[in-house]
């Protein structure tokens, strides 16, 4: 039966956890086009103002392979599902010369690296520099070894690094860092990528020794351990724990939420919830507390007001 589990979103959640605290931040789905077009990429990007040696300082721990970040940091991942070959080691190219185009226009225009848009993006009129080569370099994450590519590649185009299951590979004008799940040293640094491998038991020891610094990735380790039908003993982790990360998110993360979707959270709740905290004024005026009132009735508005107060709101307004 076909596996229906989102692991690139999975994969991505685990690098933006990883990276937390540390003078980078992981993008996913970059908008990596001069007009709109969304790509299945990861973008590790040096946070601005941090410098190369504060960066240094925070490789420390990281799991194999990731010593050598520099400012942008284009991340390719193939999970157990997907091979890893030639023609994916080209689309890598190519989102990396979209994206250096993309982050040079927006180093020479000021815009923030950021910014997330669906506007298409305006090279300046006098033109542009492209940032330096040295500021870029690619990554390619694969769940299983890549048999086949090996087999295209000269045996001089692959470079095992100091670290099992690493490699630097030359390909065209490119030297790509290979990173493969199934072959790395079992240590708990490399937790995060253990996760991600297809071996059971590297999936056990990723689960037992990774350690989540926020409440979304509590949950993602909660996820894996039930895609996988795993019971660890140390994981008391249970689904009041849950519920408990996952409602401060969801209230945090409510402006996010298009209309939508607020009105359907809204629906679900009674209608003295919704009023519950709302001045009087409020109540009537429906502006300033638009959305908890919006598709409630007036009587459900008035509801439990003093007639007195709706009286001096009417006069007030000159109703």
């Amino acid at each position: 039966m076909r596996d229906h589990t989102p692991w690139h979103r999975l994969f991505g959640i685990a690098l933006t956890d990883l990276f937390t605290g540390r003078p980078w931040r992981v993008e996913l789905e970059k908008e990596l086009a001069l007009k709109s077009q969304r790509l299945d990429v990861l973008i590790i990007e040096r946070l601005p103002g941090a410098a190369a040696a504060t960066a240094a300082a925070a490789l420390a721990d990281l799991p194999d392979g990731l010593e050598n970040l520099t400012a942008h940091n284009v991340l390719s991942y193939k999970s157990k599902q997907e091979p890893l070959d030639g023609w994916a080691l080209e689309e890598l190219i190519g989102h990396y010369v979209t994206y250096r185009k993309l982050a040079s226009i927006q180093a020479a225009t000021g815009r923030p690296p950021a910014a997330d848009t669906n506007a298409a993006v305006e090279p300046p009129a006098a033109g542009y520099r492209l940032l330096p080569e040295a500021d870029f370099r690619l990554y390619a994450v694969a769940t299983r070894h890549p048999g086949k590519l090996f087999r295209q590649l000269p045996a001089a185009a692959r470079t095992p690094s100091a670290w099992p299951g690493v490699y630097d590979l030359a390909w065209g004008s490119r030297r790509i860092r290979l990173i493969v799940l199934n072959a790395l040293a079992q240590h708990p640094r490399n937790a995060p990528w253990e996760l991600f491998a297809s071996e059971m038991d590297r999936i056990r020891y990723g689960l037992a020794h990774y350690r989540p610094h926020s409440p979304a990735a509590q949950l993602l380790r909660y996820h894996l351990a039930n895609v996988h039908r795993l019971e660890l003993p140390d994981m008391a982790y249970t689904l009041h724990d849950l519920l408990h990360d996952t409602w401060p998110m969801i209230i945090e993360d409510t402006q996010a939420l298009s209309p939508e979707q607020r009105q359907a959270l809204l629906e679900r709740m009674g209608v003295e919830d919704r009023l519950r905290g709302l001045a009087a004024e409020d109540r009537l005026r429906g502006l300033a507390a638009e959305d908890r009132l919006r598709g409630l009735a007036a009587e459900d508005r008035l509801r439990g007001l003093d007639p007195e107060q709706v009286k001096a709101w009417l006069k007030r307004t000159g109703h």
